[in-house]
């Protein structure tokens, strides 16, 4: 019973992955406005969701199956060849979606672009994000590189140099994406990417900046501390030496221990 039903799911999976592909990938047509475009993206979006969902339910059929083979092997060997089928065309039809919700994606900017002042906009936030990408690369490599230094004086410092250096960046690149994000948003061209675009770069900005800034503080500290014990074990190793100076004198002119004062004894 526990195989039929098994089996009959996955007939039922596969039946929903055909209808999938029916509505969702064989339809296309030109499309005469950008309302239209946007339309089809929101409705590849949904799609790409609804299959993206279906990923659990092929995740308990995989696992029901493996525990039925091991359990009955002959049942479990035939319904083990039919889940490699399902899940290779589940695999083909979220790639597909996927691809087609890109290339509509794709579409939109080029259709809502075709405007040169909105195009050069476009263009020149990429291009300032990219720069403000390349930095907060630079900068992410710096906060790693700082993660497991020798305890040595010069080491830390080094990495702290090498940190505030990179700390020192302008805002100027930032100030224009946030302008030109915004003239864009305000102009209605294409508010869902250009706002998805901003919030991962703002987001990933201030977690890598917070980031940063803590390590930059908590080497401050280390540098601080060991400035403080090297000191100390200068001051230190200088009285040892006066104080050896000192007795090597008392020896060399003979003098008994019980002729000095207490403190020199």
């Amino acid at each position: 019973e526990k195989a039929v039903n098994l089996k009959k799911d996955l007939a039922e999976m596969q039946e929903w992955m055909t209808q999938a592909e029916e509505e969702y990938l064989e339809k296309d047509f030109e499309y005469k406005s950008p309302e239209e475009l946007e339309n089809a993206v929101e409705e590849m979006k949904r799609a790409k969701e609804d299959v993206l969902q279906k990923e659990v339910r092929v995740k308990i059929l995989k696992d029901n199956i493996k525990m039925l083979a091991t359990k009955v092997p002959s049942s479990g060997q035939d319904l083990a060849t039919e889940l490699n089928v399902v899940l290779e065309n589940y695999q083909l039809l979220c790639n597909r979606i996927r691809g087609k919700c890109h290339t509509l994606e794709a579409r939109m900017i080029a259709f809502c672009l075709e405007i040169s002042e909105v195009w050069s906009c476009w263009i020149e936030l990429l291009q300032y994000l990219d720069l403000e990408t390349a930095w907060l690369n630079n900068l992410e490599e710096r906060v790693q590189m700082t993660g497991n230094l020798p305890d040595k004086l010069d080491a830390v410092n080094d990495a702290l140099e090498s940190l505030e250096s990179v700390l020192r960046h302008p805002a100027d690149n930032r100030t224009q994406i946030r302008e030109l994000g915004q003239t864009l948003i305000d102009g209605g061209i294409l508010d869902d990417i250009i706002s998805e675009k901003l919030e991962a770069f703002n987001a990933r900005y201030e977690e890598l900046s917070h980031l940063a800034v803590s390590r930059q503080i908590a080497l401050e500290q280390q540098l601080q501390t060991m400035r403080e014990t090297d000191h100390m074990l200068q001051v230190l190793q200088e009285s040892l030496g006066d104080l050896d100076r000192q007795l090597t004198s008392y020896l060399t002119d003979r003098i008994d221990a019980f002729q000095m004062p207490q403190e020199a004894q």
